[in-house]
């Protein structure tokens, strides 16, 4: 019973819409969504995160998320995001390149998870690249629970606190602490979880608020934002603005 009212929140938003790319993905746009500035317009250093539907179905369930950064007078970002086909055809599914942080992820438009300018953001660049250099899951790669493209952007979060990225609660995967780990910072660094392979555990931290997982899907409340925290949407804000 519990884990069907848990599928309830995918399921209409497979019913209903919502969801990215519903044709060829080939052809899905992968343009930018004008989140994001130029960096002409912005000289200072920038770390963002961001996140958007995965392709097709599976969008109903969950999202991808990236992080991306620039360093100060730099005339480019640098993406950085775990692409699971790489890994199954035997490299890194680790993906550092320079291109626009706010993509559209074939189709679907991002939502901005984090935006972190100046000094701040200056400081955590070389943490985030030194975190990237020693992710563990570099060539190994699973959708579900884990580690995915999701379980990377939390790794990088947790090992940046500063950070503070509050992944939405449709991050499949972000709760996938590998091996017979089973305490950690939540990602946003804010709180601590509990998480036994992904698929079951809780979380309490100042920014996410509370948070409960069962097979991967996961529900709470965020009481930072007064927000609820449901599988397939995500947050779902309880006030304006």
């Amino acid at each position: 019973m519990i884990l069907g009212l848990l599928l309830l929140g995918p399921l209409s938003v497979l019913a209903f819409g919502g969801l990215g790319s519903a044709g060829d993905w080939r052809g899905a746009s992968r343009a930018s969504a004008g989140i994001a500035p130029r960096p002409a317009e912005a000289p200072e250093a920038i770390v963002q995160a961001y996140a958007a539907r995965t392709i097709g179905w599976r969008g109903a369930f969950g999202v991808h998320t990236w992080i991306a950064t620039k360093r100060p007078g730099a005339d480019h970002y640098v993406v950085h995001h775990v692409i699971g086909w790489r890994a199954l055809r035997g490299g890194s599914a680790v993906v550092t390149q320079t291109g626009d942080p706010d993509f559209r992820w074939f189709g679907a438009a991002p939502i901005q998870l984090v935006d972190h300018r100046g000094a701040a953001a200056e400081a955590m660049i070389d943490q985030i690249e030194a975190a990237i250099a020693s992710y563990p899951w570099e060539r190994w790669y699973r959708i579900w629970p884990g580690p995915n493209s999701n379980t990377f952007t939390a790794a990088i979060a947790r090992a940046v606190p500063a950070m503070q990225l509050d992944l939405p609660a449709n991050a499949l995967g972000k709760d996938y602490l590998g091996g017979w780990r089973v305490v950690a910072p939540m990602p946003s660094g804010t709180g601590w979880q509990v998480s036994l392979f992904g698929l079951a555990g809780i979380g309490l931290a100042r920014e996410e608020g509370i948070e409960i997982n069962l097979l991967g899907l996961s529900t709470g409340f965020d009481f930072n934002d007064l927000a609820l925290r449901l599988p397939g949407y995500g947050s779902v804000p309880l006030r304006r603005g």
